[in-house]
This record gives C-alpha cells, structure tokens and sequence, in this order.
C-alpha cells in the first residue's frame, strides 16, 4: 500500500479497509486478518494499525469478539450508510475543485454525464 504523507496514515488503513469492504473483498461476518499481520502486510506500526481499528469499532463498522479478533459487521444498514458516506466524500472533493475553478452545479452535471458517457464508450471499445 503506498501512503500518501499528507495524510495521516491510521485515516488512510481505515480508508482501504473502508474500500475492502464495499468492494467486497471483506464481507459481512469476515474475519480481519490479526493486527500484528496487517502491520506486517501493510508496512506500518502495531499502534497505527490499532488505531484504525479502534475507530472502525467505534463506527459499528467492525465488532470486536474477545479472543477471536475483528470482524466486518453484519448490519447491513451500517454497510449501505458506509458506503453511501464514502462516495458522498468522494464526491464532496471532486465538487469542492470544481467549484474553485467556478465551475457551476450545472455545468458539474453535464461535465459529469459527458465523462461518464466517454468512459462507458472506452471500457466498452
């Protein structure tokens, strides 16, 4: 994983686990790997790791079973709102740029649709 040194590194592992999860490579009900491991796999501190973790707890995005470890919560509401926040955050920078470059909410939407109508034609081609 490469980190981006603006921002703080535990924010960043919760942002991957964030995107594991609603890309579904970590389902609901899945075990997360120990956090020695994730320490060791992503390159960073223990306490680091931990840190993430803790807040994803405090989230309700993961539950913690004593002795058994981490796992992706099942609440499926829990999963749709994360993702919802995640795209909307997504969303919130991309229309922050465009607006300091006095982009207006209509022109966002038809630069938007004409982007998204190249790709579709790209990824298809």
């Amino acid at each position: 994983m490469q980190f981006d040194d603006k921002v703080p590194i535990y924010y960043q592992i919760k942002q991957y686990i964030y995107k594991e999860i609603i890309i579904e490579h970590l389902n609901p009900g899945d075990k997360l790997p120990a956090v020695r491991q994730l320490a060791v796999d992503l390159t960073v501190n223990v306490n680091t790791i931990q840190r993430a973790l803790s807040e994803l707890v405090e989230e309700g995005v993961l539950i913690t079973q004593r002795g058994k470890g981490n796992f992706v919560t099942t609440d499926m509401e829990k999963l749709v709102s994360l993702k919802q926040h995640v795209v909307e955050e997504q969303i919130e920078v991309m229309y922050d740029h465009l607006t300091e470059l006095q982009v207006t909410p209509d022109e966002v939407l038809e630069y938007l649709t004409a982007y998204m109508k190249q790709r579709k034609e790209q990824d298809n081609g």
